[in-house]
This record gives C-alpha cells, sequence and structure tokens, in this order.
C-alpha cells in the first residue's frame, strides 16, 4: 500500500505492518546505505535493460521509504487528498532539503499521477543513480544559465504537461536546510501558467538524511529528526503568477515553522 492511498501517512500508525524479524534484520543505521545502494542498483540494472517503469519507479522509492522506516527514521506525510482531486497533471513545486525527497516522493506522487522531475543534467551521468533518473525522461536544466533553464523548462516541460505527465520541480538552486525564499526562483509556477495546469504546493522537512561533506548526496542519517510532507491546496495561476509564487512560499514557511516548534515543545 502507497503512502497516497490515504489523505494521510503516518509511521506511527502504518509502519508496523512490517515484521519484527524484518526489522532485527535491516533496522540498523549502519545497513541503511547498503541497502540503499542495492535498491538503487538493482533498478538501475533494470533501467539499463529497459525493464523500469512507471511502476518500478514508485515500488523502489516505497522500498526506500521502508528502508528509512526500519532504521528508525519516522515519516509523516499530509495532505494527498489535494492532489489526488486535480484532473490531469499538475506541476508539484517543493523546497529541497536532501536526496531523501528525490527518492521517496516517487511512492506518494507515481501512483497517483505519473510523474517526472526537473532535474540537474549531472544527476543523468552518475555511476549509479544515473539510469534511474534517466529511465524517467525528466527535463534535465544546467543551472549555470537561468535563461537556458527557463526555455527548457517551459518547452520540454509544457510538452510532458501535454501528454499527462506531472512536473516535479525544486526551485531553490540546491539543497538546504534553511528556507530562503529569495533563492526559490519562480519557474514552477511560469511552467504552471503555461501549460495551464495547477500547481501544487508541498513542503517538506528531510534534514534526517543528511547532506555529505564529500558526496552531497549521502550525508548522516539522524532518526531523532522526524521526516514531514504536507501538500497543499492546488493553485491556479494568472497573468505573471506573482500572487501564487507567494502563497507557496507561505504554504512552505508556515509548515516549516510549525514543525520546528514542535520539535522544540
Amino acid at each position: 500500500m502507497f503512502p497516497s492511498d490515504r489523505d494521510s501517512y503516518s509511521t506511527a500508525l502504518h509502519g508496523k505492518e512490517r515484521s519484527f524479524l524484518t526489522k532485527i534484520l535491516l533496522g540498523p543505521r549502519c545497513l541503511f546505505y547498503p541497502r540503499v545502494f542495492w535498491i538503487i542498483w538493482s533498478n538501475g540494472r533494470k533501467a539499463l535493460r529497459g525493464e523500469y517503469g512507471d511502476a518500478e519507479w514508485a515500488e523502489s522509492s516505497l522500498d526506500v521509504m521502508h528502508a528509512l522506516e526500519d532504521a528508525g527514521v519516522s515519516i509523516e506525510a499530509t495532505g494527498m487528498e489535494n492532489f489526488r482531486k486535480v484532473e490531469g497533471p499538475a506541476v508539484f513545486v517543493a523546497n529541497h532539503m536532501s536526496t531523501l525527497e528525490t527518492l521517496v516522493l516517487p511512492c506518494i506522487i507515481q501512483p497517483v499521477k505519473r510523474a517526472t522531475f526537473v532535474v540537474k543534467k549531472s544527476l543523468l551521468t552518475m555511476p549509479v543513480f544515473g539510469p534511474v533518473m534517466r529511465s524517467r525522461d525528466p527535463v534535465a536544466v544546467g543551472r549555470v544559465n537561468p535563461r537556458e533553464d527557463l526555455k527548457a523548462v517551459l518547452a520540454e516541460g509544457a510538452g510532458k504537461l501535454a501528454a499527462g505527465i506531472s512536473i516535479i520541480i525544486f526551485p531553490q538552486s540546491t539543497r538546504a536546510v534553511a528556507f530562503n525564499a529569495e533563492e526559490f526562483n519562480t519557474l514552477g509556477i511560469k511552467l504552471a501558467g503555461r501549460a495551464g495546469v495547477p500547481v501544487v504546493p508541498v513542503a517538506l522537512k528531510t534534514d534526517a538524511w543528511g547532506i555529505g561533506r564529500f558526496v552531497k548526496e549521502f550525508g548522516p542519517l539522524d532518526p531523532s529528526k522526524k521526516v514531514h510532507f504536507a501538500f497543499g491546496e492546488p493553485i491556479r495561476v494568472e497573468g505573471r503568477g506573482a500572487a501564487e509564487h507567494e502563497r507557496v512560499i507561505a504554504f512552505i514557511r508556515e509548515q516549516l515553522d510549525r514543525w520546528t516548534k514542535g520539535e522544540d515543545a
């Protein structure tokens, strides 16, 4: 069962379906990265053989989510009804904290909306993760020339949306634990406005998966930090989308503030 089969998901309520033996064998944090590497590597091999489709992507993403839970990370997701009620594709606009959301969001969104990401071109050439990402036919940007990135996102993204494929985009230039609205560009809003589809704001807190010192994608795992995903009400973009952009920023800020205060209490 996928998280988005419900309006909300919580490890505390729904994560007990795995056996005690599974948790004993797979739970230790020292086994987390070997398990994740195996998930990515084995599915990368499938991708190279042309055997890694939408269903396999969602299932492998769910495997990563279960690996996190077995390692002691608690996950909460809310608001899935907000994108289930959207007819047709949407643009999911989210803040970006860690590698975790790239690997876990597919098991939340893909079972409901066929989707792909806007990603850095460099991800497509990574030795292990590259084949998986290429199989998803993402919109690739260089993150060097903003004008070229805008052209690519508007052209390729609009084409995918017209074909019924939703787009997941992280408008920040890089992963960051602290949310900075000044670094949160309007690419997602512009794309949704151009394609005439709604924006679904996504707030996330995923710093349980740290940013690595040597390899940014793989940092320390901290189970004391709860993982949160929240999906907001769909927003229709009108005009240049300035007001809609501010609504997305406000949603993300409000959720992050609430989660931070909850952890401090």
